[in-house]
């Protein structure tokens, strides 16, 4: 596998692009009742899913480094991995979603969007690859079984 960015250094990068995009961008303000408890509740739920994700990593003991998933020992396909394959990722994109609405521009869904498109074409679909690779038919069945994201 090529050189990519480490995935939670991208979720930081589009932060922050979101970050400038409300600082510069003059359109877009919004707030609603609830959008403080909203952010919270997305944000802990984020969290979340990527605690339980990386506990049910290390109780299969098999790797979390996602630039070489071809040295994974298990495929997990049950607890949180039976609702999406990326729940690490969907954190992420989790926090980020909470972080536009703690912004509160309405353009920020887009850079969330991209950061979507971003995992997906450089990160995920290789460690697809890597992982049919390893686990052929078995990791076949569980990504017709189980969606990317949600």
């Amino acid at each position: 596998m090529k050189f990519k960015i480490p995935p939670p250094l991208v979720m930081v990068i589009f932060g922050g692009l979101m970050y400038l995009l409300d600082r510069f961008l003059p359109v877009g303000e919004f707030d609603f009742f609830g959008r403080k408890w909203m952010l919270y509740f997305l944000a802990i739920l984020g969290l979340l899913v990527m605690v339980f994700a990386l506990f049910q990593f290390a109780r299969a003991k098999t790797t979390t480094n996602p630039f070489n998933p071809e040295k994974a020992n298990n495929l997990v396909s049950h607890g949180i991995y039976g609702y999406t394959r990326n729940p690490m990722y969907l954190g992420m994109l989790l926090f980020l979603i909470a972080f536009g609405l703690h912004l509160g521009n309405a353009f920020n869904t887009l850079l969330a969007a991209g950061f979507v498109y971003y995992m997906n074409h450089f990160q995920i679909k290789g460690e697809e690859v890597a992982l049919t690779k390893k686990f052929g038919k078995k990791y076949q069945l569980y990504c017709k079984a189980v969606r990317r994201w949600f």
